[in-house]
């Protein structure tokens, strides 16, 4: 009988064996499976993750504010440069005799505002003098006619007396009203402040705006791309010249599924790998925003999904990142690359997943100075042209 045992059961300890390493493995993947269990019940299922995100950024176009003729290109592709810095030149040859038309309109108004100042100053002495007139011809009449009265004076000359006065009358109306002519071109203003002058005034800062606008800058610190602009080309502002791209201005859109969207929400933290540089360098991020609508929405050909063959395939919808700027100076990004994005969905964030923070806008001061040298320029045509002396005139009024 033994024999017979040990001739179905040759070896005993191999089954024994196996049958060790099966339940080793079970217990194994059954630990495994309690320690992901763990892991997604306490940190996996606060994290949202996809690997279909890019990064994003500003494209800043150059385009000319003026027509004119190419002369110079001093920026290509690739060229870092830097706000304000000379990127486009364009030739300034009419905008400068421009500039000179109205420099000269602007000192012939000066003066000829100045001589209208002059001319009331004549009016007014014209007006007294005819008054002080008036005043004596009107004395004499009164003496002559007390002395016709008394028979002391003919009535031929009484009359003519009576005639000069009323000429003497309307001598004083007559230069009141010369004076009053003039007194209404510079009533409640002087040289400087008189609409004829400021008008050339407008002219000359238009000129020189225009003249500025011959110089095209950088509105912002970046790279060079797109350049379409080429030497001797007629521009006039109908499409940029280049585009200048800040890199310290990039973020991330991230296309989650729809599915992943319930808990993500604006202020959570993101962490964010790329391609460029592998996985040993980690970006840090925030959450910006989602974006109003899936990416096939706004699609230049938004898909049609009523038709009989539809077949329904999970949206995606972008969620933008900001980029920690100093991890992006350490390690710069280019528009495009692809990233890997993990959201925390535990950090509570800030409202709901239709709501975001009001974004700062952008802004550039490189154009803000640009009529200083133009005001300057004014100041110095109106202090040239003026004779001296207090360009106000007092303008008196005569009372008959």
């Amino acid at each position: 009988m033994a024999n017979e045992t040990a001739t179905n059961n040759p070896n005993p300890s191999r089954n024994t064996r196996r049958r060790l390493a099966l339940i080793s493995l079970g217990v194994l993947f059954a630990g495994a499976a309690l320690v992901y269990g763990a892991y997604w019940a306490a940190v996996g299922r606060f994290h949202e993750d996809t690997d279909d995100a890019y990064v994003a950024g500003n494209e800043v176009p150059v385009t000319a504010e003026a027509a004119g003729t190419v002369t110079a290109i001093l920026a290509d592709e690739t060229s870092q440069v830097h706000q304000g810095q000379v990127l486009v030149r364009l030739d300034d040859s009419d905008a400068r005799v421009a500039l000179q038309e109205a420099e000269a309109k602007l000192a012939s108004t000066v003066r000829r505002v100045e001589q209208l100042y002059a001319t009331a100053k004549q009016l007014d002495a014209k007006v007294a003098e005819q008054q002080a007139t008036l005043a004596l011809a009107r004395s004499d009449y009164a003496r002559h006619k007390n002395l016709n009265a008394r028979g002391y004076f003919s009535t031929s000359a009484l009359e003519h007396s009576a005639t000069s006065v009323q000429v003497d009358e309307h001598g004083v109306t007559e230069a009141e009203q010369a004076l009053s002519a003039v007194r209404a071109q510079l009533v409640n203003t002087d040289v400087v402040n008189h609409p004829d002058v400021k008008l050339a005034a407008a002219e000359v800062r238009a000129a020189y705006l225009n003249l500025e606008r011959m110089t095209i800058v950088s509105p912002v610190d970046g790279y060079v791309a797109k350049r379409n602009v080429q030497l001797g080309a007629h521009v006039d502002g109908s499409g940029p010249l280049m585009v200048v791209v800040p890199l310290d201005q990039i973020w991330v859109n991230a296309n989650f599924k729809e599915s992943q969207l319930a808990h993500i929400r604006p202020g959570q933290p993101v962490t964010l790998s790329s391609d460029l540089y592998g996985g040993g360098v980690t970006f840090h991020g925030t959450v910006v925003g989602v974006d109003a609508g899936t990416g096939s929405a706004f699609a230049l050909l938004p898909a049609q999904n009523a038709t009989g063959n539809w077949i329904k395939v999970v949206q995606r919808v972008p969620v933008r990142v900001a980029v920690a700027r100093d991890d992006v100076t350490a390690h710069p990004l280019r528009i495009g690359l692809s990233m890997d994005v993990e959201v925390d969905t535990h950090a509570a964030g800030a409202g709901s997943v239709a709501e975001a923070p009001t974004q700062p806008a952008y802004a550039t001061p490189v154009y803000d100075q640009r009529l200083a040298g133009a005001e300057q320029l004014i100041a110095s045509i109106i202090s040239n042209n003026l004779a001296g002396g207090n360009p106000k005139l007092a303008l008196v009024r005569h009372d008959r």
